[in-house]
């Protein structure tokens, strides 16, 4: 994936993210999830059911790196196992930390796989990851 196409998803993620919205409902799981050092501060939501993501959503403030991270991110684990949320999100903090990882499961979140080049950023683009790790341990311990 080239530079320029890899920005334009990261803007276009940025200015339109998907599943922007404030959800009141209490069938969703919501956790908070924030960079101490900056702006970002985002509620993510999640509605599990039998084992699987069946609507995510996300609210708050956040630069584009975050905000597009998480657009792109419950874009691509909405339907998806828990289980396989996992091997995603450890995937995907591989490739953000430089270690091996698969590049055909991540996907449009690939748009990062330079980031490291940016150290500043990587907490950015880590910022949904964290909150989603932090949601499928609580799952797993409920279990």
């Amino acid at each position: 994936m080239d530079k320029d196409l890899k920005r334009e998803i990261i803007l276009d993620n940025y200015q339109n993210p998907y599943n922007k919205k404030e959800i009141d409902d209490d069938s969703y799981i919501k956790i908070n999830t924030n960079n101490e050092s900056c702006i970002d501060n985002l509620d993510i939501y999640f509605r599990v059911e039998d084992g699987f993501i069946k609507d995510a959503g996300f609210n708050g403030e956040a630069c584009a790196i975050s905000t597009s991270a998480t657009s792109i991110m419950l874009r691509n684990l909405i339907g998806k196992s828990v289980e396989s949320v996992k091997e995603i999100l450890v995937n995907y903090q591989n490739m953000i930390n430089e270690k091996e990882y698969d590049k055909d499961l991540l996907r449009d979140l690939n748009v990062y796989d330079e980031i490291y080049l940016q150290p500043n950023r990587k907490n950015c683009a880590l910022l949904p990851a964290k909150a989603i790790d932090k949601l499928i341990k609580e799952l797993d311990n409920a279990s």
